[in-house]
This record gives C-alpha cells, structure tokens and sequence, in this order.
C-alpha cells in the first residue's frame, strides 16, 4: 500500500516540487498539500496521512505550532524542511521538541544541480519514517506553546532562510503513553570503572540524547562523547541547547580537545571523530567515501583501541546499522555495550542492528538508560 504523504509549504513553488518528487514514486501518493499550519492540522485531520512534510516559516501558524496540534490531535511522523544555518538549526531542533521526527535541508542549490539525489533522499526519509513509532494510541503533550516569532530572512540560495530565537531552556520532548508493548528485561547494570561513556545514535536522537544526558549528575565521573548524525550547521546549535538542559557540560568537540569527568564532546558534523590513548580527541575531514559524516563505528572504533575495555558504549535509536561494527570491536575488546528497545525508538535500525549482531550486553528502554549510566559508572 502506498504511503500517504500531506506536503505543507507556503511556497506554491515548493510544494509543487516535493509533490512532484515524491508522487514520481509509485509507492507514495501525494493525497493533499496545505498552504499555513492551521491547514495542515485541518487536513491531517480529515485525509489521515502517513506522513506529513512541514515548513517552519508560514502565515496563520508556524509549523512548529501545527505539529504540537497534530501530535496531540492526530499524532503523525512528520518530516520538517530546514535551512542550513545556525539560527535554522535552532529552529529544527525546536520542531525536533515539538515532536516531529526527521529533517531534511530545504535548498534550491541541491535540487537545482542534483536533483535525483534530492528525490532519492527524501523518498527514502518518508519511507522510513512512514515505519516510525511516532503513531501512538495516545500522545501526552504539554499545551502548545507560543510560536517563536520568525526573524526577518537574510538572502540566501536555500528556498527559505526561517530564523527563530531559541528558547532558553526548550522544553523536553512529550513522553508518549504507547498501547503496551513487548519491552526489554535486562537487569540493571554492575559497577564498573568506565573510562568513557560513548554513545551513537541518528533519526530520533536529538531528543533522545538530551532525555538520556538531563539524567547524569554535575558530578558524573567518566567522560562522554556523542555521535549524532546531523549537518555541520547544526551540531553547534545542538551542543549549546544541550549544555543549557543538562547538569554536565556539553560542547561541539574541536580538535585537540581533552576527555574530562563530567564533559560530553559532540562529533561535528561533517567531520570524524577520533579519540587516542592520551584522551586527546582528533577531528578529521569528512571521507566522501562514507556514508555517516560524523560516523559512529569510526568513534567506537578509535574508543576500543585507545581504552580496551573501559568504555560504555550505547546506541540508540536510527535508521541504518551505523555503530554495529565499532561495537563489535568494543566487544572485541571487553567493553560493554547497550541498545535502546524498540518499543521506545522513533526508528528501531541502530539498535536492532546490534541486538541481531548479538552484541549487546543489555537493553533498555530509553528513560532508563541514563538512570542505569549512572548506576554503572557512579
């Protein structure tokens, strides 16, 4: 069956092209389009779409406000289109909180010079978050919050330059009440004298990340590195609304910084990172030839090699199999490794990945994975 896709854009331009991308498909189908957010939630209402693609800056109602409704009215993956800027990835990230799933940069340059790499990519998003756990039998979300008044947009080739102040402190994701599901058992972990806690994660993560790194302590002992799939306009903004929430420190990493107690480093993104033995991190171009800019089984990797078996390392949730074989080189070495359970994923790839690899020492749902971080390293 087909996937049903509602396309919301102010731009008639734009939503003619992603229609048109997406409906040269035959296995999606384009079933309405919306022009501002109060119609996108009038319309995700009546045609019960699949997913819903979603552009921030719109008259009536932004769409980071029409997915707050659309989570608590008629809760819908939806995918948003995001410039690549600073104050854009602010803006994504608040629509990431807001409860959609994915994004994808919203640029004419791509489109205009690849655009069969545009179509295959955005095909492939809706597709795999069709499959999401973002439909739930009951969605618990805090009452919309006022819109972020949009900053005027500076010239830029993007189809749209949306600029939005970030709040000081965002509010976390809503915790979704899901039907029950089959959840993991792994007992709680032992105490062990972890030298570094490394975790990788992609779709879904942002708000994973921070519902995990808001559970650890100022105090937390061991040292962190995070490895997010994301743009590299977009780690910076991410790193400093997560230091914002979370007790310990969180910055983007730089090259030459030092592994400390209480600090977690994010991978930049468009580049690798690596870790030596002396807890130096090293930042390397991003190699066209890889898929994942930054890459988790490139970090695991230079993990199990600097530290043997000292490192905690946990994936959680994403599309692909990223972080399957630094994993298996983790455990080559001694080191543990956790999962996060497909019952609390947006998207149950990362994580099954390792779970069929028979790697994982444990798994656990997603709010109990920084409470057992902290039990294990504490």
């Amino acid at each position: 069956m087909a996937v049903k896709v509602l396309v919301v854009d102010d731009s008639g331009f734009f939503r003619r092209r992603v229609s048109e991308i997406l409906s040269a498909d035959p296995s999606i189908q384009v079933v309405g389009t919306a022009t501002n957010g109060k119609e996108a939630i009038d319309q995700a209402l009546a045609l019960k779409p699949d997913v819903i693609t979603m552009d921030y800056e719109m008259p009536m109602m932004d769409g980071i406000t029409a997915v707050r409704h659309i989570m608590q009215r008629c809760p819908t993956p939806v995918l948003m289109f995001s410039s690549l800027t600073h104050e854009g990835a602010r803006v994504t990230l608040d629509a990431l909180d807001a409860g959609a799933v994915d994004f994808l940069p919203k640029n004419f340059e791509d489109i205009s010079r690849n655009p069969e790499k545009v179509k295959q990519l955005l095909c492939e998003k809706v597709h795999s978050i069709s499959r999401s756990n973002r439909r739930f039998s009951a969605y618990s979300a805090p009452a919309p919050a006022a819109a972020p008044t949009p900053a005027p947009a500076p010239a830029a080739s993007s189809f749209s330059s949306h600029s939005a102040a970030a709040p000081t402190r965002p509010a976390p994701a809503p915790a979704p009440a899901r039907a029950p599901a089959a959840s993991a058992s792994s007992p709680a972990p032992k105490r062990k004298a972890y030298k570094l806690v490394a975790i990788g994660t992609s779709t879904g993560g942002p708000v994973a990340l921070q519902r995990v790194l808001t559970q650890l302590p100022a105090n937390f002992p061991a040292p962190i590195v995070l490895i997010q799939h994301m743009p590299a306009a977009f780690t910076k903004a991410f790193a400093e609304r997560l230091d914002k929430l979370c007790r310990i420190s969180v910055k983007e990493a730089e090259d030459g910084d030092i592994l400390r107690p209480g600090l977690a480093l994010l991978a930049p993104g468009g580049k690798q990172m690596m870790i030596d033995g002396r807890g130096a991190v090293k930042i390397l171009p991003g190699d066209e030839r890889l898929n994942y800019k930054p890459c988790v089984d490139i970090t695991f990797g230079s993990a199990a090699k600097s530290y043997g078996d000292k490192v905690l390392a946990v994936v959680l949730t994403g599309m692909g199999a990223d972080g399957r074989e630094g994993a298996r080189l983790l455990k080559q070495g001694g080191s543990s490794v956790w999962a996060q359970d497909e019952a609390s994923c947006v998207i149950y790839g990362m994580p099954m990945a390792i779970v069929k690899a028979d790697l994982a020492d444990a798994v656990y749902s997603l709010d109990d994975i920084g409470k057992h971080i902290v039990e294990a390293c504490i």
